[in-house]
């Protein structure tokens, strides 16, 4: 059945699929959502398993995508989202199918995600102070996440990716200690520059922090070697140049836009199809489905929304309007 790449009208192939499965979340990250929180979808508004599971299969059995990242939200909030996870292996079993979460809930889920198909994850961890953490994520979990990623370990979730979200005068004089602790853990860090997606519009580009500037910080104590990625994706990957293990990756978002090689699209937990973060307007699908139409209906929307992909976000240039939804709301 796979017989066409989804191309937009700059070239790129669309081949890496973010799917958001609630918007709900049990954390209220600063950069990501207000204090007290948002007006959370309602349940039937939420794309259901079949429906999504639905769609994964037409993205991989028509388009050729071999990459699904489950996110959200907060994608463990979302009750027996194991079985998701295991409809989605079972259109395809070598298919690349990750998750991105706060870890709070992975000490009673990372077991039950591996043997359902997840074959790695990505935690959020913005901070290794458990004060700053209560400040940065408005919530005392700190131990349970640190307990979380190491519960991802045992289960054999691996590699690991600690995706730290970088704020000048908050937590980037941790740089170097995240960079330590992926040498000592084998982790890879990921240090992702603040975007203009809080619930709470608190950005600021002043507030930014350069992927270059991190990258001298680190590579003051530790040595950076490129790491060169077969696909293409949204950070720049280094080895340590000792051979330590573990690695650093940078999301230059802001300062050094990564767009012309840009091959995500995003699928948000109602159901719209978005082809960048910073859309302005979504596809939707939701209810299309819903009214019956057939695969081949639904591949001519998909297909059509591709092609007018953005040719990238206008951040830092006249123009550039925030979406109207914050990340928690769209899915990272």
């Amino acid at each position: 059945m796979r017989n066409r790449r989804l191309i937009d009208s700059f070239g790129r192939v669309a081949d890496d699929l973010r799917i958001s499965v609630t918007d709900r979340c049990n954390f209220r990250c600063i950069y990501c959502m207000p204090a007290e929180g948002l007006h959370w979808l309602k349940r039937d508004d939420i794309l259901r398993f079949e429906e999504i599971a639905r769609l994964a299969r037409l993205f991989v059995d028509r388009y050729g995508v071999r990459t699904i990242r489950l996110t959200g939200g907060e994608p463990l909030v979302r009750v027996k989202v194991e079985e998701l996870v295991g409809m989605i292996n079972s259109i395809d079993p070598t298919l690349d199918i990750t998750m991105t979460t706060n870890g709070v809930l992975l000490r009673q889920k990372a077991l039950a995600l591996k043997e359902a198909g997840l074959k790695r994850i990505n935690i959020s961890l913005d901070t290794l102070h458990m004060d700053r953490f209560e400040g940065l994520a408005r919530s005392d979990a700190y131990g349970r996440v640190m307990d979380g990623i190491q519960a991802a370990r045992e289960a054999g979730l691996w590699p690991i990716k600690l995706n730290m979200v970088v704020m000048k005068g908050r937590n980037d004089d941790e740089v170097v200690d995240f960079a330590r602790l992926a040498r000592d853990e084998g982790y890879e860090v990921r240090f992702i520059e603040f975007m203009p997606l809080d619930g709470d519009n608190i950005w600021t580009n002043e507030q930014v922090v350069p992927s270059l500037r991190i990258q001298e910080q680190i590579e003051d104590q530790f040595p950076l070697v490129p790491f060169a990625d077969t696909r293409p994706g949204p950070a720049t990957r280094f080895k340590f140049a000792d051979g330590a293990p573990g690695g650093v990756g940078f999301i230059s978002s802001v300062s050094q836009a990564f767009c012309t090689t840009c091959n995500r699209i995003r699928l948000t937990a109602e159901g719209g199809l978005r082809t960048c973060l910073f859309s302005l307007h979504e596809t939707p699908l939701r209810e299309l489905m819903r009214s019956g139409v057939s695969d081949d209906h639904l591949g001519g929307v998909i297909e059509a929304a591709i092609w007018r992909k953005e040719e990238g976000h206008l951040i830092n240039q006249p123009g550039f309007v925030k979406p109207g939804k914050s990340m928690s709301q769209i899915g990272g």
